[in-house]
């Protein structure tokens, strides 16, 4: 697994423009695995907080505990107006629970969430996917895995 910093040294410019479709828009969507193993999709909201990518949560909300108990977890950034302009965002990995109280007021005064207990998770990075129209007519599909670089597939 990898940090979103290391993601950024190793593919600077696909990290730019999945950072750009994060922060595009406030609300995304995470999918987490319920105790039983089927998949549950909740809104969140998806923050870069110094070398990570985070996402909080209301203190014992069904997606906290979700990733407490298993942490693997896919981020959909919001895709917009559906133009697909600068594209389709998608991350995927391990979420881990900040539990240090010094790295949580940390994340508590760069984010603010709501007053009361709350949980903040660092997402660890196995893949990240950038979705493209290009030339109007292909899909551009880059992936970066930790180590592996990036790769690029057109389809059309």
């Amino acid at each position: 697994m990898a940090t979103w910093q290391d993601f950024t040294d190793e593919a600077p410019e696909l990290a730019a423009a999945v950072r750009a479709r994060i922060e595009a828009h406030r609300h995304h969507v995470l999918a987490t695995l319920r105790k039983d193993g089927s998949p549950r999709v909740s809104g969140t909201e998806a923050r870069l907080h110094g070398p990570d990518l985070t996402v909080g949560s209301m203190w014992q909300a069904v997606k906290a505990r979700d990733l407490q108990r298993d942490g693997r977890y896919a981020l959909h950034a919001n895709p917009g107006d559906g133009s697909m302009e600068g594209g389709d965002a998608k991350v995927a990995g391990r979420a881990v629970e900040i539990t240090d109280e010094r790295e949580l007021a940390a994340y508590q005064a760069a984010t603010q969430p709501p007053p009361g207990p709350f949980h903040a998770f660092r997402l660890e990075l196995d893949e990240v996917v950038l979705t493209e129209v290009v030339g109007g007519d292909r899909l551009l599909i880059r992936t970066w895995r930790p180590g592996q670089g990036v790769t690029a597939v057109e389809r059309r």
